[in-house]
């Protein structure tokens, strides 16, 4: 698989999120043979879990299935950048690259475009919570679908 059909299982996630209720994000880790190791979406409501976002849960899927090695090797694909919460939890345990669809800014400015509440926490760049960490994003087309998202979840 390529970098956008990773990117566009992302946002396919994303939208099964908000289909269920969620928040629309989601994320897929990749293997170093670029197979997928594993998948989530955003599940907070649902779950009546503010922390239940797909990169943190990857990071914990991965510390319990893989080896430091692999974790390392991998990379993990999700729609938007990930949130301190989860850049520290990616960084501790260890993963590699992160490539998003959609930035922690660009979501800040169209929520509040849209009149909507800002983020219970700071909006930082990932890789100042995780310095070193190769990051890419955010990356079109799929930064603008998930803004479609985004504002039909802002609409709900």
């Amino acid at each position: 698989m390529t970098t956008d059909e990773y990117l566009r299982r992302c946002v396919e996630l994303a939208a099964e999120a908000l289909d269920g209720g969620d928040f629309p994000f989601g994320s897929v880790l990749v293997g170093a043979d670029g197979r997928v190791l594993a998948e989530d979406r955003n599940r907070e409501v649902s779950e009546d879990d503010p922390t239940a976002h797909p990169e943190l849960r990857l990071a914990l899927w991965s510390v319990a299935n893989l080896s430091a090695e692999e974790r390392a090797a991998s990379t993990v694909y999700t729609s938007g950048e990930h949130c301190p919460m989860c850049a520290a939890a990616h960084g501790w345990v260890g993963l590699g690259p992160i490539v998003y669809a959609g930035s922690a800014a660009q979501l800040a400015a169209w929520r509040a475009g849209w009149g909507q509440p800002p983020s219970p926490v700071a909006v930082l760049p990932v890789d100042r919570i995780v310095p070193g960490l190769r990051v890419t994003g955010p990356v079109k087309p799929f930064d603008e679908e998930m803004r479609v998202l985004h504002e039909r979840a802002a609409g709900r």
